[in-house]
Parts: structure tokens; sequence; C-alpha cells
């Protein structure tokens, strides 16, 4: 690069030959001196030795995926050894199949605020700087999707939220640092030293509200930065309030060079306090009970009849989650309970704000995992359950009168999480919504479909997300829809195209559109009391006093049962599975499409007699009264048992997504050479900072060296690396029919012999009946670089149970696939699904 992209260079001439730079060891050293700064900054993590104002843009140059994340030409130069140091005026040397015009690097500086704007959207900037010496620095930017800092991806802050740090070794000489653009189109980043090899950060907190009059300790959880080579275990985070009160709590690990989400314990209130909220004190201590940081937070106090905030364990992670409540103003027992899910970019602490209490019912947002999170799907949706059980335990609401409702992407939410878990609520009520976002976002899919049969098995790792498709569903519901007439953001057709819909079949729901109504016209737009009286006309029957059932899903994965039945196997993995039942007279009439196992929960129907069950035109009489479940076995229906665990079933089954789940733990290799080791390392701790950034996640990530069965037992394990360099792979997948070398990859009797393939795929656990492995492998080191995307963080892509591909697929996206499908029920590929 001709042009210098700091001035930090100067400082060199300050430096004394003799100078020894540990800032870990040294609290007062001269930092203006050694780096050349005018003046020093500080943020609570360090001081700020650099902002990058100068930088190069390459606008254009990245293409967006339908259901598949983003086709990354640079990332594809770094992994095939093609990146060259970017200059201004310098046209890329490659380039996509499919774009015309050339890709040029131009010169930009950031404006006034620090940022650099301009055109950015589909844009990679690069920045760079010259160190004088190796020191571990963090990266503090904001506005960007990920950002490679010297070739590794770390994530970055898509929604400038402003959370993200990164702990990164700095390395005397040139640094270079490669942004993705993000949601705004910007981006601003500096350079932070920490005097702290472990410290708390005191930003993206999760706290609940002390609840007066409530004597149980609540959960909390705080970023913990390290900032060393070394992982720590043993920590302990110690909490007291100021009013005295104290719990101590024995924390999680964190890996080296990372950032962490820990948790730790609210002491209760022994005594009663006026206050709106309290100061506490977090001391972290070590193994040996030495103090390693501490700091002042603030925690709201509410009484239990008011707003507040509630916080638990979440089943995915480990993690601390959050969600708001609305409580009741009346104290009569078996309320209803409404859950509220809310926009885009709403916390839950606004979305419950914006509704008056009831005197009838109590109203729970639960978060998503973050305001933009999953669109309710993946793991919003599981955040929505989540959030739901544990809300009931507390509030001890009428089942009957469970209703869901939300505006905007909360819109969305409804009409996905009302069609996908149907006999869960009497009525739904989407407010400013979409149905589909692939139909609210763009078109062409079917195209797409006949065009690569592997975006075909992508399409059916996303069928979950396809709401139309599960529209008879809803039958089980009152719907009620609400929408301004006037609203720019989600256009008052996709209202009226489910009004459309709807009135084909359903003779149960109610559409009104707010007159002049924009997308946001006060809190009414959600909080509507029409939308309120129609959800409290409805009830949901007790499972014995339904009749007949019509439902749908996608996978047993992710939606299995409905009242008095459940799909536990598809005879075709991820394409629709139907069921249509009705009980009369002492009969059970099922009518099935791609079900190959389905059970009928006898016990919660609770006939008067045994009855006969007449399936796809086959009779069937039970042998006892107990639930009875029917395999289709060469086209016929007969009596069999519930599928043993070894095979798919609704509590481990495909695809990749759902390994991470189920408290997963993250085991990177390090039977590799040093690039090996190195990239999976980072690669594990790549996606940990993912999770966290897009999920509110606290992932566990481990060598391994530290992996055990017995330590980990029952857990979801993702394996990065391979056969070769992953000493995990022979305690958990020596078995599994695809096998991966730093050689090759095989799959059942195929072998696929390349130095530059690599794979995500989702396997059983073979020492446990509900937990899942999950891989992320490469052959060479082009196969492992092609693994970098994690674009499986994601609520709209779509994952099969395998995809195997070549590191070219990083620049041409599907057209560099190799092999996709599913399994078998068995999880053999030999009964599975595959394009090869």
């Amino acid at each position: 690069m001709k042009k210098k992209l700091s001035t930090l260079t100067l400082g060199y001439l300050l430096i004394s030959s003799s100078l020894i730079f540990d800032l870990h060891a040294q609290r007062t050293g001269n930092i203006v001196e050694i780096f050349g700064r005018e003046r020093v900054e500080t943020t609570s993590e360090g001081v700020i030795i650099h902002e990058f104002t100068e930088g190069l843009a390459l606008r254009n140059a990245m293409r967006p995926g339908m259901l598949t994340g983003m086709q990354d030409i640079l990332f594809w130069q770094i992994a095939t050894d093609r990146f060259q140091r970017p200059e201004a005026g310098k046209i890329l040397s490659d380039n996509y199949n499919v774009l015309p015009q050339e890709l040029v690097w131009e010169a930009i500086e950031v404006d006034t605020a620090g940022f650099f704007r301009g055109n950015l959207g589909r844009a990679y900037v690069y920045t760079e700087f010259d160190s004088p010496q190796d020191v571990i620095a963090l990266l503090d930017a904001t506005g960007h999707t990920r950002v490679f800092i010297n070739g590794m991806p770390q994530e970055g802050d898509h929604y400038d939220y402003g959370h993200t740090l990164i702990p990164f070794h700095l390395k005397k000489g040139l640094n270079q640092f490669v942004y993705t653009y993000g949601r705004f189109g910007r981006v601003k980043s500096q350079i932070v030293i920490t005097e702290k090899e472990l410290q708390f950060s005191p930003r993206d907190m999760t706290l609940p509200s002390i609840i007066r009059g409530e004597n149980d300790k609540k959960w909390g959880a705080i970023r913990v930065v390290n900032a060393s080579e070394r992982s720590r275990e043993g920590l302990t985070i110690t909490c007291t309030l100021e009013t005295g009160e104290t719990a101590t709590y024995k924390t999680g690990s964190i890996m080296p060079m990372a950032v962490r989400k820990l948790n730790f314990k609210i002491p209760a209130l022994t005594s009663p306090v006026k206050a709106q909220y309290l100061s506490a004190t977090l001391v972290l201590t070590d193994s040996r009970n030495r103090e390693i940081d501490r700091i002042e937070i603030t925690i709201n106090i509410h009484d239990s009849d008011r707003h507040h905030e509630r916080t638990f364990i979440s089943g995915i992670d480990g993690s601390v989650q959050y969600y708001s409540v609305a409580p009741s103003t009346s104290d009569a027992p078996n309320q209803a309970f409404v859950l509220s899910v809310h926009g885009a970019s709403v916390e839950a602490t606004n979305q419950a704000r914006a509704y008056q209490q009831k005197d009838w019912a109590h109203i729970i947002a639960p978060t998503n995992r973050r305001p933009f999170g999953f669109n309710w799907e993946e793991w919003g949706r599981l955040d929505a359950l989540e959030v739901l059980h544990d809300a009931r335990r507390i509030f001890r609401t009428d089942t009957a009168q469970t209703y869901l409702t939300g505006h905007s992407m909360g819109g969305h939410g409804s009409w996905f999480l009302g069609a996908t878990y149907p006999d869960k609520w009497a009525a739904v009520a989407p407010a400013a919504g979409y149905a589909d976002i692939i139909g609210y976002r763009r078109t062409g899919t079917d195209s797409l479909i006949q065009a690569n049969p592997h975006f075909g098995m992508i399409y059916r790792g996303a069928l979950a997300g396809r709401t139309l498709d599960l529209a008879r569903n809803y039958l089980q519901s009152g719907i009620y829809v609400l929408h301004g007439d006037a609203d720019a953001v989600v256009p008052v057709e996709q209202a009226r195209m489910m009004r459309g819909i709807l009135g084909g079949f359903h003779n149960n729901f109610a559409y009104y559109e707010y007159p002049d109504g924009s997308h946001w016209y006060g809190d009414h737009s959600m909080d509507w009391p029409p939308l309120f009286d129609f959800l409290r006309q409805n009830t949901n029957p007790d499972a014995k006093d339904v009749c007949k059932i019509e439902f749908r899903t996608a996978s047993p994965g992710v939606s299995a049962s409905n009242n008095w039945l459940r799909i536990n196997q598809q005879i075709r993995s991820y394409e629709h599975s139907t069921v249509k039942a009705h009980y009369q007279n002492d009969t059970i009439h099922l009518d099935t499409e791609n079900i190959e196992h389905i059970t009928v929960l006898l016990s919660l129907l609770q006939p008067e007699a045994r009855p006969l069950i007449k399936i796809d035109g086959k009779h069937i009489i039970p042998t006892s009264a107990d639930d009875v479940s029917l395999r289709l076995i060469n086209g016929e229906w007969s009596v069999a048992s519930l599928p043993p665990a070894t095979e798919k079933t609704p509590e481990r089954n495909g695809g990749f997504k759902l390994a991470f789940t189920n408290n997963v733990v993250l085991v990177y290799g390090t039977r590799g050479n040093r690039e090996e080791n190195r990239w999976y390392e980072n690669k594990a701790r790549y996606d940990a900072e993912t999770f966290l950034y897009r999920g509110n996640g606290s992932i566990e990530v481990i060598s391994d060296r530290e992996f055990s069965p017995e330590k980990y037992k029952d857990r979801n394990v993702i394996i990065y690396g391979n056969a070769n360099t992953n000493r995990a792979w022979r305690a958990l997948l020596r078995n599994a029919p695809v096998q991966i070398t730093s050689q090759g990859i095989s799959i059942g009797d195929t072998y696929l012999e390349s130095d530059r393939i690599g794979t995500y795929f989702v396997y059983p656990r073979p020492d446990s009946d509900i937990a899942s492995v999950g891989v992320v492998a490469g052959t060479g080191i082009k196969g492992m670089k092609a693994t970098y995307p994690n674009d499986y963080f994601s609520g709209i892509t779509g994952f099969p149970d395998l995809l195997i591909f070549d590191v070219d697929w990083l620049k041409e996206g599907v057209d560099g696939i190799r092999v996709s499908g599913f399994f078998g029920n068995d999880w053999s590929v030999e009964n599975g699904d595959f394009r090869f």
C-alpha cells in the first residue's frame, strides 16, 4: 500500500532499543511515548491507543445469499492465499463468476463522528496499523458484521450495539483489518490496550429486577474479558448489595483471548427498601480466593405487581436470559397468560411497558435472545418456549387462557409461533406483522431450487420457517389481525394477504386496519382494546375435549405434538408432514402424509372405551388403553414401540443448527500442526462470539485436551477439527458414517479426496440418548478455512443434516457445495436423502 493508513509508525522514533514493553505488568507505562499518541483516551476496559481515521473501501463486493448467507470474495482470497495488500485505485485480482464490473479499492476517511460512511452497503472496509511491539490488545469496533484480523475471522457489531470487544494479538509490524458491512453502512474502529489480563466489562449486562417481598436469589450475567493466552477456570463472582446482603457463585470458565458472559447470583433483600434501585459490588476472585477485579453496578427494585424483569437459566447454553412482565393488577388465581413478542430492535423491557396492566391477565415479553435475535425462529422460538415455561411456573396461569401477540417482527413471531405450536394458544393476534420472511423480503426460491439441487436441500433445512405452508394449523386458534393502513415498513398488503388466506377456511378470525396508521402509531399499535377483548373471548380446550385435529410440521425436531397426537418420524426429513384426525363414535380416523411413525396419546384423549384406529384406510385395534405408537413399514401401518433413542426422534433430530442447543459445549482440536490448531481454536472462539452477540449466549469453549465424555455427559458437543486434529473425534464419532481426515472425506461408500473441502454435519452422540454432536471440519488448510462462515447462527438460513463444500463456496455460494442432505431415521447414509 503506497499510502500508509496510520501515522503511528512515527512512534518508533521514540522507542529506546532497551525498552521492554509489557503493559500487563506495568500500570504506569508511557503509552503516549510508545504508540506516538498526542493524547490518551480511555474506556472502562483500557486505554485507546489508536482510532482508525483512514482506510479503503471495496464497494458492492459482497453478494447476499438466500437462506445461505453471504458470498465473501475477500475471505476466499485469504483462504486460498490470494489476498494482496490493498491500495487506493487497485483492482481486485479476482471476481465473482457473475459480477461484470471490476472491484476497485477506494480511499475513504472518517467523518467528524469517527465513522467511515458513504455507500458502504455490501462493502468491505480495510484499515491497517503498524505496531512498534507485540502486545495483546482489544479491538473496539462497531457497525460491521465481522472483521478479519490478520486473516482470522472475529465477530462484529452488525447492529451498532457498542457491545463488541475482541482480544487479539497486535503483532509487531503490519496488522490488517478487513470489516464486512453491517446494518447501517458505517464502521468505526479503535484499538484499546488493557492493563488487566482478566476484567469485568460493564457493557451488555443481563440483570433482573429485585422484587420486593421475594426471598429467592436472582440470576445475573456480566461480560468478563480474558486478554491472556491461558484459559481461566475456578472463578467466583460475589455480589454484595449496598444494604449488606451477599451472594457468592462459582461461575464458568473462559477460553484464552475471549470474552464470555458469566453468571452470578444476586441476593434477596432481608429488609424492606423504598428506593427504586440499589448499587451493588461485584468481585471476581480466582480459585485461591484472590481478588482479580471488581465493579459497581446498579440493579432496579420493583414491586411484584408492577412492571418488572425476571431472569432464568437457559437450557440452550446455560446462559442467563431475561423476560419482562406486565403483571395483572388482580391477585385472583388462574389468570390468563399473554405472551407478547417484540419487534426488531425492541428490548423486552420496552415491549412490556407499552401495555397498560390488565386485571385478568399477566403479559409476558420474552427477548428472542436479543432485540433483533432470530426473528422468533430457531433459538428465538426456543427462548419463547423457555419463557412460557418459566413464567407459567411463577404465575400459575390458566393454560386454557394462553394467548400470543406481537408487533412488527413480533407480528411475524405471532404468525410463526402460532402456526408451529397450534395447541398452545387459545388465540393469536399479530400486529403490523408479516407471515413469512421470504415472502416479505424477496421471492424466486423455486427457480433456485430447480437450478441447483443443493439449494433444494438448503430450502428444506429452512422449511420450518415457511409459515404460509402451515396456515391450516391456525384452525385451532382464534386469529385477530391488526395493521395500520398507512404502514410503510411492513405494507398492509401482508395483512390483507393473510385475511384472504384465512377467509378461505377459518371461521374465527377478526381483521382491523387502523385508519391512517403508520407502522407505529402509539402504544395502541399493539395494546388495542378490541384485540384484547377478542383474546379474552377465546379459550383453549383440554386435549380430552378435542375431537378434530389438523396438524402440519416441517420437522418433529421443531414441532412434533398437537394435543393427543405426536409425530415421531418422517419418511423424508424436513419435508412437510401432515395428519388429519378426528375422533367420533369410539373410532380415531387418521389420514397422514410423509409420516413414518406416529403416537396416539390415549392418555390425553381419555376415551371412554378402547377406540378403533383407522389410519390411511388400515384398521388397528389397540390391545390396551395405553398410548399407541404406529409405524409405516413397506406401505403398511402396524402397532410398534416408540423409536429407540439411536434413531431420529423429536428429542434428537436434524438439521445441523439443532446441534447448538442442549447446554452445548464447543471443543476445538489441538492435534494438528500449529496453523490448524490456531485456526480451529479461533473458529470455536468466533462461533462463541457470534452467539454471544446475536443470541446473548454464553457457550463454554474448551480444547480437546480438556474434554471428557463423563464431565460433559448428555450435553451437545461441537467438534472443531477432523479425525486427525481433534482428540474427541474417536470417543464421539469413530462409528459415524461420515469420516474426515486431513486428506479427504468419506460419506458412506463415497470417498472425496481433496485438501480443500469442508463440512458441517450433525450426528447422535453415541454415549447419550439425548445429546448430539455437531462437526465443523475441513481437510487441508484450504478445506479448514472453507468452514469459516457461521451463517448457521441466523433465523433465516437453512442447513440440512450435512453439507460438504469446496473452498470455492466462499465465493460462489451453493455452486461450491459438493454433497448435501439428510440422514435416514437410523442416521445412516444408505437410508438418507442426499445430493452428490
